[in-house]
Parts: structure tokens; C-alpha cells; sequence
């Protein structure tokens, strides 16, 4: 979590990011956000996330813009590999 907390910063004009939790209870949820990230990212718990996009277990991400899922992935990347999936988003969204 702390790449995409770093990365998110250099794209805070173009994407807001946010980070769900579930599979736990607020109070643990905000102590644990509140070492994870910083202001760039935003974070909710909503258990029923995991589902509607059928996300099986942390870490996975996905991209979405004009409400369709452009991208997903399960695991976590490279930095580079990040940033090129996120410039991706970036440019098929204006």
C-alpha cells in the first residue's frame, strides 16, 4: 500500500483513489488506514465491494472510469508497472 500511496500523489489531479477495506471492524480499519496512507488516497469499509466486483482476497485494485472497469489486478506491482497502467487510465479517460 505505501507505492500506491506514494504514486497516488503524482496523479492527484487526474484520479482519485480510493482504498476499501472489508473482513473487519471500523476502529481496527481506521487505526490501520491511518498508518497506511496519507491525504492522497481516500477510504471507506464496505464488505460488499469484495463481491460486486469479485475481488477474492487484499490486495487488488481496480481501475475504473466512466463507470466501466477498465482494468483490474490481483497482487501487487512494480511501481512502473503501475504508473503504466495508471497513465493508461489517465489518457483513455479524457
Amino acid at each position: 500500500m505505501p507505492v500506491i500511496d506514494n504514486v497516488a500523489n503524482d496523479y492527484i489531479d487526474d484520479i482519485t483513489f480510493l482504498a476499501v477495506a472489508g473482513r473487519g471492524d471500523l476502529g481496527t480499519t481506521r487505526d490501520r488506514a491511518s498508518e497506511l496512507f496519507s491525504d492522497n488516497l481516500l477510504w471507506g469499509l464496505d464488505d460488499s465491494i469484495w463481491g460486486l466486483y469479485g475481488i477474492p482476497g487484499q490486495p487488488a485494485s481496480v481501475l475504473i472510469t466512466n463507470g466501466v472497469v477498465v482494468d483490474m489486478w490481483f497482487g501487487a506491482l512494480a511501481e512502473t508497472e503501475m504508473r503504466k497502467r495508471l497513465d493508461s487510465l489517465v489518457a483513455n479517460s479524457s
